[in-house]
């Protein structure tokens, strides 16, 4: 799954390109929606929301977009090679004398407003926590608190408590907090938990510019301090780090028993 700054860097290359330009084109692979209803609309803006990607339009529509694990949105001018396959391209509009194409999305639709304020999934979502308004962080505490039996290293990848984090941001940020991410919510007080995310979205937001997302800094230091380190010494303690599928969807954690004690 993308992090939450993947979306918000896709949303800010995005912007530029889109924003104030009418759709003269569109072209969709398969008939997941009426196409013919973009051409001609104006994309007064480009929005990302967690993992989500809207794209709101001057008919009032907005194209919703989920990228899951491999989707991504690409632009070119006309006549560019494509750098990935045309079998790949779902959706391809033509705006400001460029091409922008969305390959591979988990999920794309076309919402009407009334659809969009009644989505089941992006209504749904917990406080943003790469947003670039101000982060509710008292209601995300009170969500993950409403969860006190679950593991944290799940609870935070759950949408609706908090949403933005993935399953990067979950091993790294536990491992800096030395939280153990199999223990359950209720053994961490509030003020542990809001320490934690706000920790986690000031990590976020410095990754937001790109272009390479890192969360352990220093001269001597790699982009990493656990996740995709599995088997390797923690750069902390020495000891093994570890690799763990957590949860119903089996996410990847990655931890060090030694740095994040079980409690």
């Amino acid at each position: 799954m993308p992090e939450g700054d993947t979306i918000y860097r896709s949303a800010a290359t995005l912007r530029p390109a889109m924003q104030g330009g009418i759709i003269a084109k569109a072209r969709l692979r398969d008939p997941h929606f009426e196409v013919d209803r973009l051409v001609g609309a104006t994309v007064n803006g480009v929005e990302a929301r967690g993992k989500h990607l809207l794209m709101h339009l001057s008919t009032t529509d907005v194209i919703h977009s989920h990228m899951g694990m491999t989707g991504s949105w690409h632009i070119y001018h006309v006549g560019q090679t494509w750098l990935k396959p045309e079998h790949y391209a779902v959706l391809n509009l033509r705006i400001n004398d460029l091409e922008v194409i969305c390959f591979s999305p988990k999920q794309l639709e076309l919402l009407t407003a009334d659809q969009l304020r009644r989505h089941p999934h992006i209504q749904q979502l917990g406080p943003d926590i790469a947003a670039n308004s101000e982060f509710d962080v008292a209601t995300a505490v009170g969500n993950l608190r409403s969860r006190n039996q679950t593991p944290l290293g799940e609870a935070v990848m759950s949408q609706r408590l908090v949403c933005g984090i993935g399953n990067i941001y979950k091993s790294e940020l536990l491992f800096i907090m030395g939280f153990d991410p199999f223990a359950p919510v209720e053994q961490f007080s509030d003020d542990e938990l809001h320490r934690m995310l706000q920790k986690g979205r000031a990590l976020m937001l410095r990754n937001l510019g790109g272009p390479r997302r890192t969360t352990r800094f220093g001269s001597d230091a790699g982009r990493m301090w656990v996740y995709g380190r599995s088997g390797t010494p923690c750069p902390k303690c020495g000891a093994e780090i570890k690799l763990r599928r957590q949860g119903e969807a089996g996410r990847t954690t990655c931890w060090c028993p030694q740095c994040q004690p079980a409690r």
